[in-house]
């Protein structure tokens, strides 16, 4: 087993025994035009790590807030266009964490279920299950107690760094091949500077003590997107960055940006790799959820791509402090979108947007090999605060 699949299992067990996430917004806008969703069943359980899950048997789809209150402590769920449902009176199974159940018909149509707690800090999480075999829509709710003073978290990829003495960099120069990606008036095409920044950066990766980088793209070849993200869990690289140079129509557009995944962008990840049994075989750094449902295997993949998200956002900022020496930046925080390329769900990831080739001043930049040369310094200064930072 390498070093690096058991840091993540560290690591998904210490998220286990802590939780995650106060509140969430769930579900989808349909299906509540015509009726309201029935609740047909209760289930409650406890689970040997002390835990109460409490799974509510569904007629459809259904929209819920999620959230905490003190003062008696309880946890409060608004199910929305649900029904009153003689459940409630039937399940009251007290568990360590729960004390009981009550629920209340909101004037807004919505049903406020209550969960009466015996201690006092709860970490809440919830998510909708889709009908399956037999089952109907089910909405889980996980209540966890929490610890008043809890102990930091050591991430998987901060355990990874203080057992190994090479940093692996996935560096993705985007497009290629069929693909010349942006194109500026001097005919200077994206594929072809983002090749000759990754190069540079990866000699002078190369020629530094404890770092080794690996390219997704050796030349002018065509890297479907997602094989650029399974070539660098492959090498199972420290960080993924993907380089590229950005075009506007507007000319005098200019500056660079960095990017890391959003959080909906997450979600519809995990749903595909969920949906491919393939996957399940090494879904999270090496472990195996061949053996595990959907319901844990989603959760666990949600825990990761929090975590992941969380240390590619630190990432950007400071690769974006060290390109602030050598260019102008369109925006100083590290914006999120849904780039397929980001969406390992275990290797902190960015894409680097370097300069406009379609502003004439920046397409000159980027032509230019010493300043291709300032970049590739900038970005690998970056990575080396971000890496010296943690696992401080």
């Amino acid at each position: 087993m390498s070093r690096l699949s058991t840091a993540r299992r560290t690591f998904l067990k210490q998220l286990a025994r802590c939780g995650a996430g106060l509140a969430v917004l769930t579900g989808s806008k349909t299906g509540f035009a015509n009726s309201s969703v029935v609740l047909t069943n209760i289930r409650i359980a406890e689970a040997d790590s002390g835990y109460t899950r409490v799974v509510f048997d569904l007629s459809k789809n259904i929209k819920h807030n999620i959230f905490s209150l003190i003062d008696p402590h309880r946890v409060v769920i608004d199910l929305a266009d649900t029904r009153e449902s003689h459940a409630f009176e039937l399940k009251q199974q007290p568990t360590n964490i729960l004390q009981s159940i009550r629920s209340a018909k909101q004037p807004n149509g919505q049903l406020r279920v209550v969960f009466d707690l015996k201690v006092k800090a709860v970490r809440p999480r919830s998510f909708v299950l889709p009908p399956e075999g037999d089952a109907d829509y089910r909405l889980v709710v996980d209540l966890r107690a929490a610890d008043l003073n809890p102990t930091p978290i050591v991430t998987s990829q901060q355990k990874q760094r203080q057992q190994k003495k090479t940093f692996v960099i996935a560096l993705d120069p985007g497009h290629g091949g069929r693909d010349p990606g942006a194109i500026g008036k001097q005919g200077t095409r994206e594929k072809d500077v983002a090749l000759a920044v990754a190069r540079k950066m990866q000699s002078m990766i190369n020629h530094t003590a404890g770092y080794r980088a690996v390219l997704t793209r050796t030349g002018d070849q065509f890297i479907a997107l997602r094989q650029r993200v399974k070539k660098a869990r492959e090498v199972q690289a420290d960080l993924f960055i993907s380089l590229h140079a950005d075009s506007f129509r507007n000319s005098k557009a200019k500056g660079a940006s960095v990017y890391a995944l959003s959080l909906n962008g997450a979600s519809s990840e995990a749903a595909r790799w969920l949906a491919q049994k393939e996957n399940k075989s090494d879904l999270i750094g090496g472990i195996s959820l061949d053996d595990r449902d959907d319901m844990i295997a989603s959760v666990l993949l949600g825990m990761s791509q929090e975590s992941t998200i969380l240390d590619s956002l630190k990432l950007g900022s400071d690769v974006l402090h060290h390109l602030e020496k050598v260019s102008r930046v369109n925006n100083k925080q590290v914006q999120q979108a849904g780039f397929a390329v980001l969406k390992a769900p275990d290797v902190p990831s960015i894409l680097v947007e370097m300069a406009f080739l379609s502003n004439p001043a920046e397409e000159r930049k980027l032509r230019d090999k010493k300043y291709q040369k300032r970049l590739a310094t900038a970005i690998f200064a970056g990575i080396k605060s971000h890496l010296k930072q943690y696992p401080v």
